[in-house]
């Protein structure tokens, strides 16, 4: 079990590789975890020691340097099994403007944006941009830093004026900044299993009860939102998110499991947001309501997830 890391997730990816190995061991697997800390340069363990003692790597990591194809990579490197999506997958699904791309090239809806890159923001002319942008996008827009998750790194600005320090912030991340216009609606997540054969979970509804969208403080703050689980839409409306959430795992390449974020405007329009390729695992996460609510327990998961990684190890010549 690999948790933990150097990313703004952290403390998250920690208690979702604690609850994984709890439930792994109750089912009497041989799992250990290991912080990814420990096997980082300067680290108590070695990726060679890890090759010799581990059959396949749980990865229950969030965030930089975990969920962007960087361990995913070193494991393959090593021929280490690991669950979750590939380099590719996680790389591309970590950068929220790459991800846009991808959907879109797959005749994916989403919300008009644009992208200032790291590379401009310190020579950009922000008066006369947001000039542009107005008459563009409109108001409000979001502000994102493309590689951060958890909601890290994100703005909702209403107008000119609260433009200048809203951009200060996010541009603090020091990454590509997505502009996007801001979409009023109602927010969904849909989970989906599977490496060929794709399986839809029963759609979460996001209601935030701190803000007016899933803040980092509406996820995370006790009672910040209600997480309603199967969503209160019309079986055709579920269907068709259900379709999207897999639409976006097929474009990206995900594998084993992702989990896509969809707004829905009060016109029905639906908006796909981003697409996480290693969803939390907390006891209030939102992949475990939906295994719940499909009558999964997070032992049954874990034990799913480890069978493809072992599987796909042996496609790929790895070590099982």
């Amino acid at each position: 079990m690999l948790s933990g890391g150097y990313s703004t997730e952290r403390e998250v990816s920690l208690r979702s590789g604690a609850a994984v190995l709890a439930a792994l061991q109750a089912r009497g697997h041989d799992a250990k975890g290991l912080d990814l800390l420990d096997l980082l340069p300067g680290g108590t363990v070695t990726l060679g020691e890890l090759a010799t003692a581990a059959d396949v790597v749980f990865l229950a990591l969030h965030g930089a340097g975990g969920e962007d194809g960087c361990v995913q990579g070193m494991l393959e490197l090593a021929g280490l099994p690991y669950t979750g999506s590939g380099v590719l997958a996680s790389a591309t699904a970590m950068d929220k403007a790459a991800t846009k791309r991808v959907y879109r090239s797959s005749g994916l809806p989403v919300a008009p944006d644009q992208v200032v890159s790291a590379s401009e923001l310190h020579t950009l002319d922000l008066a006369a941009w947001v000039s542009r942008l107005e008459g563009e996008l409109g108001w409000p827009v979001v502000l994102k830093a493309v590689g951060q998750g958890s909601t890290h790194g994100i703005e909702v600005v209403r107008g000119p004026e609260g433009m200048t320090d809203a951009w200060a912030r996010v541009s603090e991340f020091g990454e590509d900044i997505l502009v996007e216009r801001f979409i009023r609606g109602r927010e969904f997540t849909v989970s989906v299993w599977g490496d060929v054969e794709l399986q839809a979970l029963p759609v979460v509804e996001i209601v935030p009860k701190v803000a007016d969208y899933f803040t980092l403080e509406a996820k995370y703050q006790p009672g910040g939102a209600d997480e309603i689980v199967p969503a209160r839409l019309p079986a055709a409306v579920a269907e068709r998110l259900a379709d999207l959430g897999m639409a976006a795992h097929r474009a990206l390449g995900c594998l084993g499991v992702s989990r896509t974020d969809i707004l829905l405007d009060d016109e029905g329009h639906a908006y796909l947001l981003e697409t996480n390729t290693l969803p939390g695992l907390t006891e209030g996460s939102l992949l475990p309501k939906a295994l719940r609510a499909a009558g999964w327990d997070l032992g049954t998961y874990a034990e799913r997830m480890i069978a493809w990684a072992l599987a796909r190890g042996i496609r790929q010549g790895g070590r099982t």
